[in-house]
């Protein structure tokens, strides 16, 4: 019987994140989000902590030196690589307890993986001559991206357009707990310092997409403000500008 009740007990779960630029909130970073919305997701009990990068705090000395947050301490067991994490995560916390949360088709895992790589190589750029070029690619990464949404999933009748609400299906899945963080900060980026609204309107895919994204809680409320954002982003517009 105290076997039984030694299984049954939840695991001390503590997820650390990057802190703010006043260390009073969650900073900007997608990876942190990333992790955050699948705990959430996956309905456990867990404290988040945030790191103050500028205080070099002792916390990440001794838990885990020399590494950036996120980072996760489960019970006496401290992770630091995301993509590890997430597997751990996903193994660790599984049915009947907790929900599965991949993808049921593979295509999923990829939408949209390049679009956060085009956008930081659009408003990072100094050379104004190339500047159309890598509007032109991120753009088209957005419009590959919408018709992955709108394209049926096997599961789907395959004579009409596809009306799912994420990339996977009507729930949210591992790639959505990637791809929406990035996709928050592009949009906040986009209209504040390239005058490009996301999404954009004749995007339907992508724009139902983020739709009901924002109406979740779990994404919602896990995003970083948007002027923390904005200020992660101040030194790379001020380039763009000279």
């Amino acid at each position: 019987m105290e076997m039984d009740k030694n299984m049954a007990q939840e695991p001390e779960i503590e997820l650390f994140v990057k802190a703010s630029s006043d260390a009073n909130s969650v900073g900007n970073c997608p990876f942190s989000q990333r992790l955050f919305m699948i705990l959430w997701l996956k309905g456990v009990n867990f404290t988040l902590s945030t790191v103050d990068m500028k205080r070099a705090p002792d916390v990440l000395r001794e838990l885990a030196p020399g590494s950036q947050p996120p980072f996760l301490r489960y019970n006496n067991e401290v992770k630091t690589d995301i993509n590890k994490i997430e597997e751990f995560l996903e193994e660790t916390l599984a049915p009947p307890q907790c929900e599965k949360l991949c993808c049921r088709y593979k295509e999923s895992n990829n939408a949209g993986e390049d679009i956060f790589r085009t956008f930081s190589a659009y408003i990072k750029n100094r050379n104004l001559g190339i500047d159309n070029i890598l509007e032109k690619r991120f753009l088209t990464t957005l419009a590959a991206l919408d018709l992955y949404l709108k394209t049926p999933l096997p599961c789907e009748p395959s004579d009409t357009e596809s009306s799912r609400l994420y990339l996977d299906g009507n729930k949210l899945t591992l790639a959505d707990c990637n791809l929406l963080p990035k996709l928050h900060i592009v949009k906040v980026v986009c209209r504040k310092h390239l005058n490009i609204v996301i999404p954009p309107p004749e995007l339907e895919g992508l724009t139902r997409y983020l739709t009901n994204a924002y109406k979740e809680d779990v994404f919602h409320y896990t995003c970083p403000n948007d002027s923390e954002i904005l200020y992660a982003y101040s030194s790379v517009a001020k380039c763009r500008t000279k």
